[in-house]
């Protein structure tokens, strides 16, 4: 299968369908499954689409009739919102986040994954990491990381970035370490809410109701 780049603006061009074959759930995308949802564009117009993110590209796709796009240029430059089921994204720094807090301070998810392809056999039963790693570039090429399951022997490995800014510029947030270093002059109340709550960094809800508290305890 081949992927193929297209904005909204041509209203869901051709692109080649999705093949099938035997998978189980390993989900590369955000939803495990397309759903109903609509890009708002900065001059009002409101495009419905089934719609999903693609965490391997990081692009927004959507599905028309098993056909699969990403949302392209001159598209992104004129899109502001993405909304998917009670969900909204937005592009900083020319790509897609969600909006987890927006009013005051802003907090935004970035979301990314590996990718690891199956390792070719090597010397005395093992498998060769470097030779899956050098499969990576003809997997993608090949179309599949568009598929929403991927092969059972294939890994998939999530993780999140965010984006906070609290009125000092922007800060990208790859650990609770670096989060709570952010905080300095908050310590101790970073301290007292992870001693009663457990954060998961990979629990969106769970860091942006810790930030929360940070931010609003001393107001």
């Amino acid at each position: 299968m081949q992927h193929r780049s297209f904005s909204l603006i041509t209203l869901f061009l051709m692109s080649l369908p999705l093949i099938g074959q035997q998978t189980k759930e390993i989900s590369h995308y955000l939803f495990p499954e397309f759903a109903s949802g609509t890009v708002l564009m900065k001059d009002g117009r409101r495009n419905p689409a089934l719609l999903n993110f693609n965490a391997a590209t990081e692009e927004m796709v959507f599905n028309q009739n098993g056909q699969v796009l990403a949302l392209a240029e001159p598209t992104l430059s004129q899109t502001d919102t993405v909304i998917i089921g009670s969900r909204k994204f937005v592009l900083h720094r020319n790509q897609f986040v969600e909006v987890l807090h927006g009013d005051g301070y802003k907090l935004f998810a970035q979301y990314k994954c590996r990718v690891i392809p199956p390792g070719k056999p090597a010397a005395y039963g093992g498998t060769s990491q470097t030779s899956s790693s050098d499969s990576y570039s003809s997997w993608a090429s090949g179309g599949r990381v568009y598929e929403l399951k991927l092969p059972e022997d294939f890994q998939v490995k999530p993780y999140t970035v965010y984006w906070l800014d609290n009125g000092s510029g922007w800060e990208e947030v790859k650990s609770l370490r670096q989060l709570k270093n952010l905080y300095k002059k908050s310590k101790d109340q970073y301290n007292q809410y992870t001693a009663g709550n457990e954060v998961d960094f990979e629990d969106q809800a769970a860091v942006a109701q810790l930030v929360h508290f940070l931010e609003t305890t001393n107001e």
